[in-house]
């Protein structure tokens, strides 16, 4: 990687482009979310597991540029152990915060993080019957 591209991310985006957390797929989840985004070929499927109104357990799989790669491992380690509805909660801005920040260009990357968690937990409420 360039180092004027590496210039562009915080130290925190580096690395949990580096060494993501949750990064696997998970066959026996509760529901799982994907979302994509066509003007950049980032492609996001994030994996749940619910007990007790809670995310006990969360994986993704993510193809996508490094700051996709990194948004997806923060918001894994933000919504991993919070009641459903306070994961609801979380939105872009505290996924960038998180990561100390992102380019401008690169703000689009949390929008998908947080949409595949929310489609994730609708879909899960919709296998259940129910809404939330």
């Amino acid at each position: 990687m360039k180092t004027e591209v590496i210039n562009i991310y915080s130290q925190s985006v580096i690395e949990h482009f580096m060494c993501p957390q949750n990064a696997s797929n998970m066959p026996d989840a509760d529901a799982e979310g994907s979302i994509s985004d066509p003007s950049c070929g980032d492609s996001l499927t994030i994996f749940i597991k619910i007990k007790d109104d809670r995310i006990y357990d969360i994986s993704y799989l993510v193809f996508g540029c490094p700051a996709s790669i990194a948004t997806s491992s923060m918001l894994s380690m933000l919504a991993k152990g919070k009641k459903i509805e306070d994961a609801l909660k979380i939105t872009e801005e505290d996924v960038a915060e998180a990561l100390d920040g992102l380019p401008e260009s690169k703000q689009h990357c949390s929008n998908l993080g947080v949409s595949a968690l929310r489609n994730a937990i609708n879909n899960y409420y919709s296998s259940k019957g129910g809404s939330r």
